[in-house]
């Protein structure tokens, strides 16, 4: 297992919780807008060595209230169920944050109890899909029955879509939102986060920016019908 960095502390990632943050490189998508830009390729050096975590993570046991396994896409990690058993054997409750392109890895996953919480990313409407995401023929079938695992409650989750000027539309956010319903068979989403895009230098796109706060709440209320929570983050 490649560990391509930790964030020791975090009071946002895990709702409700005081956790960590590992981040594990690999990403099957090239998204302009990621923040994480720079572990997108599994070839970047190790930062730290797994049983350094573990250390790390059993110095930690009644401060840290759980771990958050970010990446990148984790799912695409083949050491990934052992290294949550790992972790899951000192007790911490574990969120995954994936693009939903792996279902039966999320699925074995969740099936084993290795996670608790799942945030899954829903980039954008189906159309705009392969230019969110910069891969041209992207089949949308991985993603959707990720996605309709989620909707049936198997695990507790969130949605989340992380809004870019240049590539979000209110034409945009009302198709997302009506394949979602679609998916979930008419029933409402659970928790629905929309974050700004932050510029960052490992960003791949410079050219990008974040929507103005009038065009977010205009999202907000157009994603009201489809999720039962959905909220402004960061």
């Amino acid at each position: 297992m490649k560990i391509a960095g930790l964030q020791k502390m975090t009071l946002l990632d895990f709702p409700g919780k005081v956790a960590c943050t590992v981040f594990l490189p690999g990403c099957n998508f090239r998204c302009p807008f990621c923040h994480n830009g720079q572990i997108l390729d599994n070839s970047v050096e190790s930062a730290m060595e797994p049983e350094a975590l573990l250390s790390f993570l059993k110095k930690r046991q009644g401060l840290l209230d759980g771990v958050c396994i970010t990446g990148g896409e984790p799912t695409l990690q083949p050491d990934l169920p052992a290294f949550l058993r790992s972790i899951k054997a000192l007790g911490y409750p574990v969120k995954l944050d994936t693009n939903g392109s792996n279902p039966q890895v999320l699925k074995a996953l969740v099936a084993e109890h290795l996670v608790d919480y799942v945030a899954m990313d829903v980039k954008n409407s189906p159309e705009a899909y392969p230019l969110t995401t910069g891969i041209a023929n992207l089949s949308l079938s991985p993603v959707q029955e990720s996605l309709a695992f989620l909707l049936e409650d198997h695990v507790d989750y969130e949605l989340r879509t992380t809004v870019v000027a240049e590539l979000h539309s209110p034409e945009h956010i009302a198709e997302m939102g009506k394949w979602v319903q679609t998916v979930a068979l008419g029933k409402k989403a659970k928790k629905w986060f929309l974050q700004f895009f932050v510029a960052r230098d490992s960003v791949p796109d410079s050219r990008l920016s974040p929507p103005k706060d009038v065009q977010m709440f205009e999202y907000v209320e157009i994603l009201t019908p489809y999720a039962n929570k959905i909220e402004v983050r960061g």
